[in-house]
């Protein structure tokens, strides 16, 4: 009996790729760096599974290339990357990973919270630069992260696990997601307009989709909108900020300061005049990045693969129309 083909754009975490050699013949992109287009038009053209980063655009021509193209999994929750209209006419389903990486994501948002606060990559640079002389008493001050409000834009797994970091700190908890009140309320959060949440909270965390609403949800009106002693933290995606306003906002004094680890685009020129300002800190977008939320997701995608491969339901499908 003939074994499945199955590419896999990237190496992943050695527990998933020993479950799809189990049942494959699994060919692996061996750089760290995204898999070329003309290469993976190759590729997909005999594979019969596919497993696939947010770095992989998987539009409609390249599905066109792959005919014997049973299954796509995505190593992520989110899978803008991905045309789903294009698959799911093909009856292609799509799955993705959620949940294994939630806490690993909220922990990251809420140390990139802290650090912005307290301006930890400003004192770390203060003292490796030969600059930390002498205790003083108004040596970068911060921002105090207790007692103070939070504002969650997207209540969902992520951004519920926000909250309740938010909650330990003694925090004011303030939500806008129309379709997340119950579980605000059980979280004693407040639910309220986008407008309310972006003029009364000290940190302000996006944790929802890139979609076509909230493609450059923040821009210069909502920024405008915030306190100037305000922080912007951004774990959800790039795109969903206006950078352009947000340069503008660190520059001018709009709010008091950033932390990302997404960008639009990605990776960020090190020339980007964002990269410079010292009161926005940024990271390579690595806040699922625990060994064990990675290790869980290489799992998740691969169980994914396989049902797929075998004709079964995926365990996290999310066209899950296909199997109409």
């Amino acid at each position: 009996m003939n074994r499945p083909c199955i590419y896999v754009t990237r190496q992943i975490p050695a527990a998933g790729l020993d479950l799809l050699r189990a049942e494959g013949e699994v060919q692996v992109w061996p750089s760290p760096l995204p898999v070329p287009r003309e290469t993976l038009l190759e590729a997909v053209a005999e594979a019969e599974g596919l497993l696939t980063l947010l770095s992989d655009p998987i539009d409609a021509a390249l599905l066109a290339a792959a005919p014997r193209l049973r299954v796509i999994s995505q190593y992520a929750v989110g899978y803008d990357n991905i045309d789903v209209t294009a698959a799911t006419a093909r009856g292609i389903p799509v799955g993705n990973t959620p949940d294994v990486l939630t806490d690993a994501t909220a922990d990251f948002a809420f140390a990139l919270l802290m650090a912005a606060a307290r301006r930890l990559p400003e004192g770390s640079a203060n003292v490796r630069q030969g600059e930390w002389r002498t205790w003083g008493p108004q040596t970068l001050l911060g921002q105090d992260v207790w007692g103070a409000t939070l504002g969650v834009i997207g209540l969902g797994r992520i951004g519920q696990a926000m909250a309740r970091r938010g909650k330990g700190f003694a925090m004011r908890v303030l939500f806008t997601d129309p379709h997340c009140k119950a579980e605000g309320a059980a979280l004693g959060a407040e639910c309220v307009p986008l407008e309310t949440l972006l003029a009364e909270a000290d940190f302000v965390s996006l944790h929802c989709p890139l979609t076509p609403e909230t493609r450059g949800l923040i821009g210069a009106r909502e920024l405008r909108r915030m306190r100037p002693t305000a922080i912007l933290i951004n774990t959800a995606r790039g795109a969903i900020v206006q950078q352009e306003a947000l340069l503008q906002a660190l520059r001018e004094g709009w709010i008091a300061g950033a932390a990302l680890d997404v960008t639009d685009p990605e990776p960020l020129p090190p020339t980007h005049p964002l990269v410079g300002l010292p009161n926005c800190l940024i990271t390579p977008h690595i806040a699922s990045a625990s060994v064990t939320a990675r290790t869980r997701m290489a799992v998740l995608a691969a169980e994914n693969l396989l049902a797929g491969l075998r004709g079964e339901r995926l365990p996290h499908c999310v066209n899950p129309q296909v199997y109409a």
